[in-house]
């Protein structure tokens, strides 16, 4: 049963007087508990492709359906609930804020969710336990290694239990052991029940997936 749908989707920019099309008519479903790959050269559509996936770019074109809620119907409002509520966002860059500590980058996606602050600490705890980092929550993206801080971007998309993980480019910043730390990782999330869309120009990341696409010149190119 599919739980993504593009259907006909495509995104144009202005680039001067040139309309510019990043994505050309995207037809594309992903199922439940899948780990999707996308792959494709620099320029070639994948990251916009991400982005509408988190429902951060409207697409100029078609539509997008999660669990059958057409996002991008939704208000602004209604539209950052569901991300909140269906998706984790995994990025190279691991995009912590330095002057919190990783206990409390963690529990980021909770202030926008009502509840006590102890109960908060004990979902983010439990998410830091669950990447092998129970014992640094009291430090500073500083002080750990980059494939740290990537586990401790990975325990912020999962303190929120959502169903569908977006990664793009995981282990960008990372040497190949770390990074392949990080892919086994993402992959027991996987085998846990959760769905996993990856950007990557990595084969060998892709490899750790259970399906692969490949984007070229806004376009699927399987």
């Amino acid at each position: 049963m599919s739980l993504i749908e593009f259907k006909k989707v495509s995104k144009y920019y202005q680039s001067g007087d040139e309309q510019v099309a990043a994505l050309k008519q995207i037809d594309l479903d992903v199922n439940a508990g899948d780990f999707l790959a996308v792959m494709g050269p620099s320029g070639s559509g994948k990251s916009t492709l991400l982005n509408i996936f988190g429902g951060l770019s409207n697409p100029s074109e078609g539509e997008l359906l999660v669990d059958d809620i057409s996002i991008y119907k939704l208000g602004g409002e209604k539209r950052a609930d569901f991300r909140s509520s269906y998706i984790g966002f995994v990025f190279q860059s691991f995009h912590l804020i330095p002057y919190l500590t990783i206990m409390e980058n963690v529990m980021l996606p909770l202030a926008i969710k009502r509840g006590r602050n102890g109960f908060q600490k004990k979902l983010a705890q439990e998410v830091l336990v669950r990447v092998g980092l129970a014992a640094k929550g009291h430090r500073l993206p500083s002080q750990l290694s980059g494939g740290e801080q990537e586990r401790v971007a990975i325990a912020r998309a999962l303190v929120n239990n959502p169903p569908i993980i977006l990664a793009d480019e995981p282990t960008g910043n990372l040497d190949s052991t770390t990074g392949k730390e990080v892919m086994r990782l993402l992959t027991e999330l996987n085998v846990e029940g959760r769905t996993i869309v990856m950007v990557t120009h990595n084969p060998e990341n892709a490899s750790f997936a259970r399906r692969l696409i490949k984007v070229k010149d806004g376009r699927i190119d399987c």
